[in-house]
């Protein structure tokens, strides 16, 4: 082959000896023909690949660029000096002896490839991306084989500038990564801009560049459905065959089934109706079809990622070579320079080629970690929206969002690591053979040792687990009495329950605390083991190499190549058990969402939509139920509804009329019979579902805008006064589940809703309930009653509502889910059936039964917050009186609402969104004052040993480092002789004492650490509870719980759990970093002078990602939450969102949201990337200059202290990169201590208990005097009470009445002092409320609250939370509540525990247990706010009798939203404006013409006898 190849060049093809001196050269035969062809090859092999584009292309090309034509005409250039170069061959050939062969043949090659090249470049205009990475690789080649042959070929080294070609100018928005450059792809470089621009300015999402078209959620989720919809079929298929199994194995089909045969049957028929029957322990479900579908929708990415992990993989073990290399380079005198020379190049190229590939790996790998949670969080999501009940109830929302968050993001995790569980064998395979081709059998010495560690971190994580655990729920159950702290927080103010509380929770939370330092002791404990490792493995290989055999002597190649490849095992030895652990938790997550995915869909198969000629709904023999093997809700229920007509459905309690209405909507489980319905529905549901969107686009709902319709629909729908009133009119953006609308708005804004939409049949579930009486009346002539803008409709009207009946077409009484009676209703009043006792029930009288209508006051009517004057208007038409009410109602809650939040009444609700998120600490000054903050309440001695123990640990690690090095320099010194025994063991023992040394003084640290930490999660988070219970009301009213819990939870895990972390690792890398610049330095000292430039890039680079990275944080947290919130809006509004038939745009919306948050996530990932390829840059240059330093001063050197240079260069990359994560990380979590100190600093009300104390047994009469009193709810407002006096005598009942916002409730919040007074002052029995303390005066009053809030605990800890009272006292009061009989057939009677919110008692119920705490208590004065929930008149009047009997000798101030409350009293008190203009006997007050008789008149109330109840 040479004499071939000799002769066609006409030269010596090879001679080794060309390389053994020292000006070494490769012979000129092998220049021109080994070194051109590599090039030339590459790109002849790959050139078709390159063309493809331009046989198939059928888009046009892209314009000419400057750059294109640039690069064409160097590419003619290029094809002219082939051709000069052929012809010189050709001129030269005319002389003596003609000239070798490859003279010719060269310039041909080149000119056909450079014509090539034209093509190529020609071809990538078709693409995106305009150059072509295997030009890229085409002139690195011809560049890297240019190289040698350079003094020779200059022209040909002018091709450098070619290869970086820059892509075509984006506009922002745009991602220029589709048109970045095959260089900036590799290193990131076109993300600079993006890390400038985050340094510069705050990042708003707008600034962060959109995903590419191909992890767009549409089409990853595209193919994923489709991947997800062959695979659950075939898993439907194992599941139909398991159960015939299983059935056949119990031979009997019935048995151990229970269901019956025909059912066994059905399963059979059905592969759709899944899980049907079997009741297990749990249902069967499809399985193993969620790890299948993924990898199918995911190859290519896993496959990419694994060639790039191969290559890294294999390149992390040519450096220890090399290693060994360079020391016997320099530990040989013969060696050439240019060696040591070529070694060092090659020691830097490997480290950035292991970094370049490791980065592509994991972009590829975190990116295929978002793409997975996003596929499985819209799959959850359209999931949610077919789901049927059953499997709703399943899984109540919150798990659901449990799915979509934690479920999701372990997936991500997982796919981050996942090619772990085959990189983490192979390297720790290819660790063991090259260590034992360097110590022999002694390595199994050192893996021993690493193999025991495994099960004793092993025992360590299984321990901490189950203290997690614990801790987990001792965290939940402090978070739930937290968050009904904060909801309940009025009622335990004004019954001054706060000690109780503030007990309970630091009993829980000292709990919590122990929890905590058990757990840091274990983490301590690991990360000893962990630190101990490496050194206990290094130190067992050597002592067992040295001891075994004593012709082994220790030399700095075996030592430091050993060290280099012991620290490339550490890695996958730490990672497979967290991969495996990780892969465990990712097998529940699988269970459960294939539980959720493969659950059953709605089946509306019994809502047929026949055409039936005169009739718009028809029930045949319809009977449903809620769940598949249920009790029937409905049964056998035959109707037929004709188009157009008006039909009421009414029923007592419980009597199945909101069951009839999901049956129509499809929501039920179908037992027999069918419903058929024709044309369109609309659906208004008995609590109103509003959408977190303007008020706008709540009423068209995704319709068209017909601006026309949408003013006549908000005219009748009462809207129209609203709007005069909300900040922005229409476009007002309306807050989660509603929040800045009142009870009654909502209603009406569903109404309209439903009214815009123009359906063909409108189901009305009791839509008047919420609303005033008068709004109702005027809403059902304008919108639902035979003159209303619905007149051609078909209407089904469920209500609770009397006064409307008469007008109706027809009336559907329930009885018990059957329709016992329906016609008219004069019909049905003639039958005397169950509808004439229903409507005797309650009352005869039609104006009665109105009255009583307004019971129904909002539900989520705020009373009485007004701080301006609202004229009553009392004289006018009722459509006025209607407005009148409408805009009161709505002007009160807008400015509760302002009052709750501090909102400016600015158009868009954007400061509902915490503030905190967007505030960015100032400067490094707060930087520092916070981390002095957490350092002290760690407390400073303990800080400065942590820092000293840390210290200590390195200055043992150094020590270690530079007696290895000294030991293996003996290998040098004694060269022909035996090694003495006595200088052995000296070495081996004051090895391992140093690495004991060391580790001990970590573990000193971190236990002090611990403790440090503990003590300052227990400070911070005792000040800020006790703080936050004893702020004024008025904070609670401004600031949002959610903002508040978030400081409980969120900022305290921070504190408890990750700051301490964050510090650990901190110090530990920083320490590491100084220790090896330290050893580089000792070893070659004229590394400090690289060591400054190096350090001032880092410094940059740090300064510039910092910034971006911790907004892009801020940025994926804050597009988030609209996940999850859309997500729980949807599935709150699911009956809403199906009735309509909008699932679709619901699905298009969520993709959208996805996709905004997509983005954020995907840039973060990539400025992580960013950085990690400059800080590995700047490692593998650390590394190149050590190894240069080393060669350039070889003769001064030994091979010990290169070694230990070297191999601790080659180990600071990762610290480097670690220490910018750390940094950046404590930074983010700094903030915590921040937030929770700014609620420890809030102003707090007057003290609980003061010097003056009032005598004992105080209220004993119970007379209360206002003098000249005044209040406001903060300064700046305006006066609510403006200089009320008054007397009310010892045992007078008083009501108290005036219109909305008169300020009858702010009398309440001044007795209990929860208002401070403006001026004047409140007396009772002859003591200055002001004067004592707020606890003092709290205990001694009682109330009865608007709204019943029960806690979570026993039945008993709700009545009685101090234990003061006997068991017998609290029988008594049950029993004067008529609560004995309830409580006693409970199974655990008083100790029955009451969940959250008192979900578990009926809301009459819980109004009784509230009435019950006030007949326990006892005191003096009754303060009754009167309940404005729709409590059903039974409970309510149990409650006034009981009051008028129980509390006879006490002073009873009755604040009174319905007249006939207070008809009895002794006297009444007419509030209006802040002002009392009327106080006088009811009897006196009718008979004088006066606010209290027109208002009484309203009610249809004559005179005092007509209130019986």
């Amino acid at each position: 082959m040479s004499a071939a190849l000799e002769k066609f060049c006409g030269s010596v093809f090879w001679n080794a000896s060309y390389l053994t001196r020292p000006d070494a050269d490769l012979p000129e035969c092998f220049q021109k023909t080994v070194l051109v062809w590599i090039p030339l090859g590459f790109l002849w092999v790959f050139t078709p690949w390159q063309l493809l584009p331009m046989c198939r292309s059928k888009e046009k090309k892209s314009s000419l660029t400057k750059l294109y034509i640039f690069k064409q005409v160097l590419c003619v250039l290029l094809v002219l000096t082939a051709v000069a170069e052929l012809a010189l061959a050709f001129l030269e050939d005319t002389g003596q002896d003609s000239p070798p062969a490859v003279q010719y043949t060269n310039p041909s090659l080149y000119m056909v490839t450079w014509f090539l090249v034209l093509l190529i470049h020609d071809t990538r205009r078709f693409c995106l991306r305009r150059d072509s990475g295997i030009l890229f690789f085409f002139w690195i080649l011809s560049l890297l084989c240019g190289i040698l042959p350079f003094q020779s070929l200059v022209r040909r080294a002018l091709q450098v500038g070619f290869g970086r070609k820059l892509g075509a100018s984006q506009q922002s928005g745009s991602n220029p990564e589709v048109t970045a450059s095959f260089l900036s792809s590799i290193t990131f470089e076109w993300y600079s801009r993006m890390v400038y621009k985050g340094y510069r300015k705050p990042l708003e999402i707008e600034d962060v560049w959109d995903l590419k078209d191909k992890d767009k959620i549409q089409v990853i989720y595209g193919t994923f459905e489709k991947n997800m919809k062959t695979a659950v079929r075939k898993a439907q298929e194992e599941l139909e065959k398991r159960k015939r199994k299983k059935r056949q194995r119990e031979g009997d089909p019935d048995h151990g089934n229970s269901m019956s045969k025909a059912q066994s049957q059905d399963i059979l028929v059905m592969p759709k109706k899944k899980k049907k029957g079997a009741k297990g322990p749990r249902k069967d479900y499809p399985r193993g079809w969620l790890m299948k579908t993924l990898c199918k929708t995911f190859w290519q990415n896993l496959l990419l990622s694994v060639a790039f992990k191969l290559v890294h993989d294999g390149l992390v073990f040519v450096s220890p070579q090399l290693l060994k290399l360079l020391i016997a380079f320099v530990s040989d005198e013969e060696a050439f320079a240019w060696q040591g020379y070529l070694y060092s190049i090659l020691l830097f190229l490997t480290a950035l080629i292991q970094s370049l590939c490791l980065q592509q790996y994991f972009n590829l790998c975190f990116h295929l970690g978002t793409n997975v949670r996003a596929s499985l969080i819209a799959a959850i999501y359209k999931k949610a929206l077919t789901m049927s009940s059953a499997t709703r109830k399943e899984s109540t929302v919150g798990e659901t969002v449990n799915l979509m968050s934690a479920d999701a993001q372990r997936f991500m995790d997982m796919a981050n690591f996942v090619h772990q569980l085959w990189s983490s064998p192979l390297q720790i395979i290819l660790s063991i053979v090259f260590l034992w081709g360097e110590l022999g059998p002694s390595v199994l010495a050192g893996i021993a040792v690493m193999v025991l560690l495994v099960p004793i971190n092993g025992f360590l994580v299984a321990k901490a687990k189950t203290i997690q655990v614990r801790n987990m729920k001792n965290k939940d159950e402090r978070m739930k009495i937290m968050t009904e702290v904060l909801n309940g927080i009025k009622i335990l103010k004004l019954f001054a329950w706060e000690p109780s509380f503030e007990k309970r929770i630091n009993e829980i939370r000292a709990r919590e605390l122990k929890d905590l330092l058990n757990f840091t002791y274990l983490q301590s404990i690991s990360i000893f083991v962990f630190t101990c490792a490496p050194f206990l493995v290094s130190l067992a290989s050597f002592a067992v190499y040295v001891l075994v055999d004593e012709n082994n002597v220790l030399d700095a190649q075996k030592a430091f190549t050993a060290i280099s490849l012991f620290n490339v095992l550490r890695f996958p030895m730490a990672m497979l058990p967290l991969v495996l652990s990780s892969l465990v938790q990712t097998n529940v997550s699988t269970e459960r969402l294939e539980r959720y995915l493969g659950g059953e869909e709605l089946d509306t198969s019994a809502i047929r939509h026949d055409p039936i000629s005169g009739s718009a709904v028809r029930f045949s023999d319809a009977t449903f139920s809620w769940e598949q093997d249920g009790n029937a809700a409905i049964r056998d229920v035959t109707l037929d509804i004709a188009p157009g007509s008006l039909v009421a459905v009414v029923g007592a309690v419980g009597s199945g009329k909101s069951s009839l209405v999901s049956a129509m909507l499809g929501e039920m489980e179908n037992i027999k019979g069918h419903i058929n319905i024709q044309g369109s529905l609309a659906y208004v549901p008995q609590q109103a579902w509003i959408q977190n969107a303007t008020l706008k686009d709540n009423i068209l709902f995704g319709s068209e805008l017909d601006e026309e319709r949408y003013q006549q629909v908000i005219k009748a729908c009462a809207l129209l006064p609203d709007l005069e009133l909300l900040p922005a009119g229409d476009q007002t953006e309306i807050g989660e589940k509603g929040i800045n609308l009142s009870g009654g708005q909502k209603q009406r804004v569903s109404l309209a809703r439903a009214v815009y939409s123009n359906a063909d049949i409108y189901v009305l579930d009791d839509p008047l309930s919420a609303v005033d009486a008068h709004v109702g009346k005027y809403l059902f002539e304008h919108v639902l009653g035979p003159k209303g803008l619905l007149q051609k409709k078909t209407r089904i009207l469920v209500t609770h509502g009397i006064s409307f009946l008469p007008q109706v077409d027809n009336i559907v009484v329930l009885v018990a889910g059957a329709v016992s009676e329906h016609g008219s209703y004069s019909t049905l009043l003639a039958n005397r059936g169950a509808f004439a006792q229903f409507l005797n029930s309650y009352g005869n009288q039609e104006e009665e039964a109105a009255e009583k209508n307004t019971t129904a006051v909002a539900l989520g009517e705020v009373e009485e917050q007004s701080d301006e004057t609202l004229e009553p208007c009392v004289e006018e038409g009722p459509d006025d009186v209607v407005s009148a009410t409408l805009k009161r109602e709505a002007s009160i809650h807008r400015r509760e609402f302002i009052r709750r939040w501090g909102l400016s009444q600015s158009p868009q609700l954007s400061p509902l969104a915490p503030a905190l998120l967007f505030r960015r600490p100032g400067g490094l000054g707060v930087k520092f004052s916070m981390y002095l903050r957490y350092l002290r309440a760690v407390g400073l001695g303990y800080s400065f040993w942590v820092a000293m123990g840390y210290v200590g640990q390195y200055v043992a690690y150094v020590g270690t480092n530079l007696w290895l090095s000294a030991w293996t320099d003996d290998a040098e010194r004694y060269q022909n002789q035996t090694y003495p025994v006595q200088q052995r063991d000296l070495r081996i023992g004051v090895f391992g004492a140093l690495g004991v040394s060391q580790a001990i003084f970590l573990l000193f640290a971190t236990i002090l650490c611990a403790h440090g930490a503990v003590q300052a999660s227990r400070i911070m988070h005792q000040r800020l509870l006790s703080n936050i219970l004893r702020v004024p009301m008025s904070f609670f009213d401004t600031t949002p719980t959610g903002r508040i819990v978030n400081r409980f939870a969120k900022d305290i895990f921070t504190v408890d759990e990750t700051i301490p972390m964050s510090f650990r690792s901190w110090l530990s890398c920083f320490m590491a970093i100084i220790s090896t610049l330290l050893m580089i330095s000792l070893a070659t000292p004229f590394f400090t002078i690289i060591v400054i430039p190096l350090g001032i890039f880092y410094y940059f680079v740090l300064r510039f990602y910092i910034s971006t990275s911790r907004q892009l944080r801020r940025l994926d947290s804050v597009t988030r939450s609209p996940i999850y919130s859309h997500f729980g809006e949807t599935v709150s509004g699911l009956s809403v969102i199906r009735a309509y038939g909008h699932q679709q745009r619901f699905l298009k919306q969520n993709e959208s949201t996805m996709d905004i948050n997509q983005k954020s996530v995907y840039s973060w990932i990539v400025s992580n990337r960013w950085l990690a390829i400059r800080l590995e840059f700047v490692g593998s240059l650390v590394v190149f200059f050590s190894a240069l330093l080393a060669v350039i001063s070889k003769g001064t050197l030994d091979g010990g202290i290169v070694g230990l240079s070297i191999s601790s260069a080659l180990n600071v990359t990762q610290t480097l990169n670690w220490l910018v994560r750390m940094s950046s990380e404590l930074e983010t979590n700094i903030v915590a201590v921040e937030r929770v100190h700014e609620y420890t600093k809030v102003k707090t009300e007057a003290a609980w208990v003061t010097e003056k104390r009032p005598p004992h047994g105080w209220p004993s009469k119970g007379e209360i005097q206002f003098i000249d009193y005044e209040v406001r709810y903060r300064p700046e407002l305006e006066l609510v009470l403006q200089g009320i006096t008054c007397n009310i005598e010892s045992t007078e009942k008083v009501g108290v009445v005036g219109r909305t916002g008169a300020g009858k409730s702010s009398l309440t919040n001044c007795l209990f002092r929860v208002l401070e007074a403006a001026g004047g002052k409140i007396i009772i029995d002859g003591v200055d409320i002001a004067t004592i303390g707020l606890h003092d005066l709290r205990q001694n009053l009682t109330v009865i609250p608007q709204d019943p809030v029960l806690f979570t605990g026993t039945l008993r800890m709700n009545l009685d939370p101090f234990d003061q009272y006997t068991d017998e006292e609290v029988w008594k009061a049950l029993e004067l509540a008529h609560l004995k009989a309830y409580v006693q057939d409970l199974p655990e009677r008083l100790q029955h525990v009451v969940s959250e919110g008192g979900e578990n008692l009926s809301v009459g119920q819980r109004q009784l247990v509230c009435l019950a705490r006030a007949l326990l208590r006892k005191a003096k004065i009754l303060i009754l706010d009167e309940a404005t929930a729709a409590v059903d008149l039974e409970t309510d009047h149990l409650i006034q009798t009981t009051i008028r009997s129980a509390f006879a000798d006490c002073t009873v101030l009755t604040i009174a939203h319905r007249l006939h409350t207070i008809m009895d009293s002794n006297r009444v008190m007419v509030m209006q404006a802040g002002r009392i203009v009327e106080y006088d006997s009811p009897e006196e007050l009718l008979q004088k013409q006066g606010i209290f008789s027109a208002m009484a008149k309203d009610a249809g109330i004559t005179n005092t006898e007509t209130t019986t109840l």
